[in-house]
């Protein structure tokens, strides 16, 4: 089962909003549909499910390695630092109007990155960090906030020690590039091993063509400000 799972936050809530973690569907998906599902939780030719979200058109985006307990310490803070600066690189690479760049300074960062000693079983519990206060993180989760524009103004992501080092480059690569607003995942056997957006596999640890069409599509090059997608 896919270890990461999405919630978000909308600025002028109370509280958590539970986002649709998936889609259930079959086969390929046109490109339309494909993007309509990871961008607001649409399923073919229906509805949106979720609000289309995404940082302002041509920002660059700080992210920043925010916490690394002692557990993560040695060979897996190695292979966890290595894959985010590949995740980096591959998001930079798509051609969408966005940018991700690594900063040394979490206080700064746009996008934040917790590898929390916890086993994935026990609530997290006062650890100060927004958006995961009793939550259970399996392996990674990604949390997301934005104002009522819909422009994002933050993410935090959390790691466990459940999530194993041979899923770190696929696990930093798939919740980077949620934390950029495409949020849903697909259950689809289709795309298992194919897209970082399967629900049922952590196996991808490149973008699919969908992954970067999407990425495009939300950020598109050449324009500015904030456009809407439904």
């Amino acid at each position: 089962m896919r270890l990461a799972m999405i919630w978000a936050l909308a600025l002028l809530l109370a509280g958590p909003l539970r986002a649709q973690d998936y889609i259930a569907t079959a086969g390929p998906l046109a490109d339309d549909d494909f993007y309509r599902l990871v961008a607001c939780a649409a399923p073919p030719r229906g509805p949106c499910a979720k609000p289309s979200v995404r940082w302002p058109l041509g920002a660059q985006l700080k992210v920043a390695i925010a916490r690394m307990d002692r557990a993560f310490l040695g060979r897996p803070q190695a292979r966890a630092r290595a894959a985010l600066a590949r995740a980096v690189q591959y998001l930079n690479a798509t051609g969408a109007n966005i940018r991700l760049v690594r900063s040394d300074s979490p206080a700064t960062a746009d996008i934040r990155l917790y590898f929390v000693d916890n086993d994935g079983h026990t609530p997290l519990l006062g650890k100060g960090i927004r958006g995961f206060e009793g939550a259970v993180v399996r392996g990674g989760a990604v949390r997301i906030w934005w104002d009522q524009a819909g422009i994002i103004q933050g993410a935090n992501i959390v790691f466990t020690r459940r999530l194993a080092i041979r899923d770190y480059e696929s696990a930093l690569l798939e919740e980077l590039t949620q934390s950029l607003g495409l949020m849903t995942d697909i259950k689809n056997s289709h795309y298992n091993g194919l897209s970082i957006f399967a629900e049922d596999s952590n196996a991808a640890k490149q973008l699919a063509p969908q992954d970067k069409m999407a990425l495009r599509r939300h950020y598109r090059p050449g324009e500015t400000g904030l456009r809407q997608t439904r």
